[in-house]
């Protein structure tokens, strides 16, 4: 493709010779004959320090945010979104053939995307998906390590949806990637806000620049579905000129969900004097349901057809996730790891446990820590005994990330046990489960592997959890 093509759409700040370019790159690994070399500036290391030796490994050019002397560089304002414009064009602009759903907010997000992907397959749509599980071209899976993709792997997942005929593809938008520019050059049909609580203040800094990030989602789509009950709804909403739509349980709005039964199988309610049949219990699946459908609704759905077809949506891996197991207790994974997660999760549970809930939890290594003792009080106050344990240590000893989490659970009612093993803790929890009791292991939820120091191990509690009780 010639560098004027793969340029469009950028501020270009210098002159430069047309030539043909064979592929593009942010990644030194990654520099192949003939490509283009773009030097983004991270948190560890400065592309533009390798500019040279890219050329000296056969780059054609070199994409630069600071004047290098070199013959080759073509100058930019800012080298991470010309990145993500030129994967676009790499890919033929595909993205732009596709109606973009866009999901962002602290908590909810996968399971909302999924259901919306669920409901547009009932509505006779095929669609793609990109999250935080996995990514999706219709039926077809694919690994994933980031909520919202690298724009290199995002936008050739966009090419493969329109070459096999897609229409609408549903994502989640991550804060970091709004702040990393992943997602500059795309715009959205539908961007929908689920809620917004404590979490990735390690990277952000403030929960002002995690809302300001979150925001960009609504400056940058057609239509607007908002959560009129959090706080941060109408953040979302002012100032934008999408045309927006609201849902919600407390407050008055377009998408109102009311006489809200709970079962531990499902929720329904009534939705506009039509009865709501959702497949996945807790409060929160109301919220998450109640998104989906207005989020269906904003692309031209009639409300009728989209509440028939959400009766269809399936459960989604680690989200409430109930185990098959031969037991007279229920054992559930859930990915929650924040405090707004954790109380929700627990919740749920509650709402349909007979006897006593049991939590098992750790907090991530290396992450925001003022989030570990609000978890620990959290999980005490509404959990009848808790297992603290380790959930991705990284590089942090695990003890400590527990007495971090034990400082929250100072003075309460609740039996609190420490067993730094994530399977000890997870035998101990089973072995003390009763009849009528519910075993909720929280923070892995979907992901099949622990981070222990630098290392990613595999580690799936599904598999932990049916060897223990000798289902394997």
């Amino acid at each position: 493709m010639l560098l004027s093509e793969l340029l469009k759409g950028i501020n270009i700040l210098s002159q430069y010779d047309d030539r043909e370019i064979s592929d593009v790159t942010d990644k030194t690994h990654a520099i192949s004959e003939g490509c283009a070399f773009v030097c983004v500036v991270g948190a560890r290391f400065d592309g533009h320090t390798f500019a040279e030796n890219a050329l000296k490994e056969g780059a054609k050019a070199v994409i630069v945010s600071k004047d290098l002397g070199l013959k080759e560089q073509i100058l930019v304002e800012n080298t991470r979104e010309a990145y993500a414009v030129m994967c676009k064009n790499l890919n033929e602009a595909a993205v732009d053939k596709l109606t973009l759903i866009g999901i962002t907010g602290t908590n909810g997000k996968t399971t909302t995307a999924f259901v919306i992907k669920d409901i547009l397959s009932q509505l006779g749509e095929k669609s793609g998906l990109i999250g935080t599980v996995k990514n999706m071209v219709g039926d077809k899976e694919f690994h994933t390590e980031l909520t919202t993709p690298d724009p290199y792997d995002m936008h050739k997942l966009f090419k493969m949806m329109v070459d096999d005929g897609i229409k609408y593809c549903v994502m989640e938008t991550s804060s970091q990637a709004f702040h990393q520019m992943r997602l500059a050059g795309i715009h959205f049909k539908t961007g929908a806000f689920t809620n917004l609580t404590q979490d990735h203040l390690d990277y952000h800094g403030t929960i002002e620049e995690y809302k300001r990030c979150k925001k960009t989602l609504f400056l940058n789509c057609d239509n607007a579905v908002i959560n009129s009950d959090d706080e941060t709804g109408s953040y979302m909403s002012d100032g934008i000129v999408a045309d927006t739509k609201t849902y919600g349980i407390n407050t008055h709005c377009d998408f109102k969900a009311e006489n809200i039964e709970y079962f531990s199988d499902r929720v329904e309610y009534s939705l506009n004097g039509k009865k709501v049949v959702f497949n996945i219990p807790g409060g929160f699946s109301v919220y998450n349901s109640l998104c989906a459908i207005a989020s269906v609704c904003s692309l031209g759905y009639g409300l009728d057809d989209v509440i028939d077809a959400i009766s269809g949506a399936g459960t989604v891996k680690g989200r409430l996730e109930l185990l098959k197991t031969n037991t007279e207790y229920g054992v559930i994974i859930d990915y929650a790891h924040t405090p707004d997660g954790l109380e929700k999760a627990i919740n749920a549970v509650r709402g349909f446990t007979e006897g006593r809930v049991i939590t098992l939890f750790g907090c991530g290594g290396d992450r925001d820590k003022t989030k570990r003792p609000k978890m620990g009080r959290m999980a005490t106050d509404l959990s009848d005994i808790v297992v603290v344990t380790t959930d991705n240590p990284r590089t942090e000893d695990p003890e400590e990330i527990i007495k971090d989490i034990l400082i929250g659970t100072v003075g309460s009612k609740a039996e609190v046990v420490c067993v730094t093993d994530r399977s000890e803790a997870i035998a101990y929890a089973l072995g003390i489960a009763q009849k009528g009791d519910t075993v909720l292991l929280a923070g892995k939820g979907h992901e099949t592997y622990q981070v222990i120091g630098k290392e990613r191990v595999h580690y799936d509690e599904r598999e932990v959890v049916a060897e223990i009780l000798g289902d394997k």
